[in-house]
């Protein structure tokens, strides 16, 4: 084994079978949203154990499960079950990061709904409005509430979780790719906003991930014994997995970041990087 490197002893990152050990966050304060699972819970871990004290939010229950993880692996961690999308909520997410650790260095506005698969024309106002609210309106919040504290401090770093779905059609269904790509906006506009302020805003566009979100593609696909097929449009001819996408959450959240700002990084095994069509089988 390489030298500053062990094997994690985080069941959240069980499939990393090596990570640096740097303390790359030592110090540092982090807000996740969406942390119960997935990409957010694997963030949440993957942030304490480099150091940060974690403010962890979901609506879902098993947010408890991600900050007793993080706990028993002895790092800090609050877990808030509340709404990523309510005002209030994550406003009192900003202050209890401030309160409890004494400033806040990094947000991973992580939280999002897909809306499922539903045609154009068969689509309602109350779909649309319930996966903006989420994934777009609850990014917002965050990062403006987040911002409002790290502009005082000259310095920060903001995370949203955007999509490839929200770079061109193909990856997902008409309001969750709107919503994403108004993320994508949202970080391009608020890095200029935020000239001259120290604070960073950058999204990830992840590809097919394995998540709650997406666990009914993954099961279908298993139940008709298709599996093997999953991600084959990518260069990778995989999908990914959660802790890939937090390792590049740590990134943006770390100084070996910092000349890294108003970006759209897509993390997708290639497959943003062409129109995908279907492979002639060999």
């Amino acid at each position: 084994m390489a030298a500053g490197c062990r094997e994690t002893s985080l069941p959240g990152l069980r499939h990393a079978r090596m990570i640096h050990r740097m303390d790359m966050l030592k110090g540092k304060t982090a807000v996740v949203t969406g942390a119960a699972s997935g990409i957010g819970r694997a963030s949440a871990i993957l942030f304490a154990a480099e150091g940060a004290a974690v403010v962890a939010l979901d609506r879902a229950l098993e947010v408890e499960a991600t900050v007793a993880t993080i706990r028993a692996a002895g790092g800090r961690a609050i877990a808030l079950v509340k709404d990523s999308s309510a005002e209030a909520d994550v406003a009192g997410a900003v202050n209890t990061a401030i309160k409890e650790f004494g400033a806040l260095d990094v947000c991973y506005a992580n939280a999002g709904i897909s809306g499922g698969l539903v045609p154009f024309l068969e689509e309602t106002v109350e779909r649309w409005t319930e996966v903006l609210k989420i994934n777009l309106i609850g990014t917002f919040l965050l990062a403006k509430y987040a911002a409002l504290e790290m502009v005082k401090h000259k310095r920060g770093s903001i995370i949203c979780t955007a999509s490839v779905a929200g770079l061109r059609s193909g990856a997902g269904g008409v309001p969750y790719s709107a919503s994403k790509a108004g993320v994508i906006s949202l970080v391009q506009t608020v890095a200029n906003q935020l000239t001259g302020t120290g604070v960073r805003i950058n999204a990830i566009c992840p590809g097919l991930i394995e998540t709650g979100m997406t666990r009914p593609i993954f099961e279908r696909a298993r139940e008709r014994g298709t599996a093997a097929k999953i991600g084959q449009l990518n260069p990778l001819q995989r999908n990914g997995e959660p802790h890939e996408i937090a390792q590049t959450a740590l990134f943006l959240a770390s100084d070996a970041s910092s000349y890294v700002n108003g970006q759209a990084i897509a993390v997708d095994g290639g497959l943003s990087t062409s129109h995908p069509v279907v492979m002639a089988r060999k």
